[in-house]
């Protein structure tokens, strides 16, 4: 579980301070990598977005030979009191079987990571200590946000320190999350003339499954949390309305910038806890992509807002970081296709 606010922590929050003077890209390594792939043995553009990708990996790895030996997930798995309002078709006590079985290695996160030669780190934030009911209480206090974000932070600091990573993929566990990542959207993106009703209508899917009257309350749910926060900032808005592993994943992906660590997101709720970066702090997710996009109609929408084009489309609906992993070899491939493949030149070949 998370600890006690931070000693350094003050007033105007860690995670705002975390998005100050964050370097960029390393633009050399990014314009070798360019020019590189544009000679390469291959017709002019035939990869053009692996091409990119390729680029996106060495601006942030600061390197012209960018690969991903060590690719390290990080999932945060929390509990949400607004689980008792029915909003998932499972109870809350599955957050933490599903955490012991990623510790006994037999979760679809560690059968997926053994394919791509990824190491799994879990971390539990907040399982049996559920988040306020964002239905009518925000989800978190200002030290209880500080200190979830402080856990993410620290878990990139071992994933870098003592794993070596140098990709990162971020996932979440907790029932009843898919909720507070609409919520969250909702709150973020309050377009303007658009009711409460309608924005949780448009944030607001299935999630673990539930249809029908189910979904329609669990859309309630949202409308209600949408008007009891009102408007607010971004990093107010995933306090409030968010969960202890979202607000973990956003001090994670900050803590990866000021590391110049590339980050793969995940699903909605990934993505939904890294996007009041984006709008805090524009820019702030440009160490970041975008794994895939998943089944949840919130996510496809969201990717559109934040700019982001997902690597592929399987239409999963699972969360624990999977989809993000099985992007891991599409980035691996990406770089190796530039920089193990001979150019025209060094091959004795002379384009026109």
């Amino acid at each position: 579980m998370a600890s006690e606010t931070p000693p350094h922590s003050r007033v105007g929050g860690l995670l705002e301070r975390m998005l100050d003077d964050m370097a960029g890209p390393d633009e050399a390594a990014r314009q070798a990598v360019a020019q590189r792939a544009s000679q390469v043995l291959r017709p002019a553009g035939a990869f053009e977005r692996l091409d990119r990708v390729a680029e996106w990996l060495a601006g942030w790895q600061h390197t012209p030979e960018p690969s991903v030996v060590r690719p390290v997930v990080l999932i945060f798995a929390a509990d949400h009191g607004v689980a008792a309002e029915g909003v998932s078709a499972y109870p809350a006590d599955v957050t933490a079987a599903m955490v012991s079985a990623i510790e006994g290695g037999v979760a679809t996160v560690t059968a997926v990571a053994r394919q791509v030669g990824a190491v799994v780190r879990c971390d539990d934030v907040g399982v049996g200590a559920p988040t306020g009911n964002i239905r009518t209480h925000d989800a978190m206090s200002a030290g209880e946000f500080d200190a979830s974000v402080n856990a993410g932070a620290l878990a990139v600091d071992r994933a870098v320190e003592t794993d070596g990573a140098d990709v990162l993929v971020l996932g979440e566990l907790g029932i009843g999350n898919t909720t507070a990542a609409a919520a969250v959207c909702g709150l973020l993106f309050a377009d303007e003339g658009a009711s409460s009703a309608e924005a949780a209508a448009r944030w607001t899917g299935p999630g673990t499954g539930v249809h029908a009257g189910a979904l329609d309350h669990k859309r309630a749910v949202v409308r209600d949390a949408l008007e009891r926060v009102g408007r607010v900032s971004p990093l107010e808005a995933l306090r409030r309305a968010g969960g202890r592993e979202l607000a973990a994943i956003a001090g994670a992906v900050a803590a990866a910038r000021h590391r110049s660590i590339p980050v793969i997101l995940d699903g909605f709720i990934g993505t939904a806890a890294a996007a009041p970066l984006a709008l805090a702090s524009p820019g702030g997710l440009d160490h970041c992509i975008a794994g895939h996009c998943s089944a949840e109609p919130g996510h496809r929408e969201l990717l559109s807002r934040l700019g982001l084009e997902p690597l592929v489309h399987l239409d999963l609906r699972l969360g624990e970081a999977t989809g993000a992993l099985i992007a891991v070899p599409l980035v691996r491939i990406a770089a190796a296709a530039v920089t193990d493949v001979a150019t025209f030149a060094e091959w004795g070949l002379v384009t026109a």
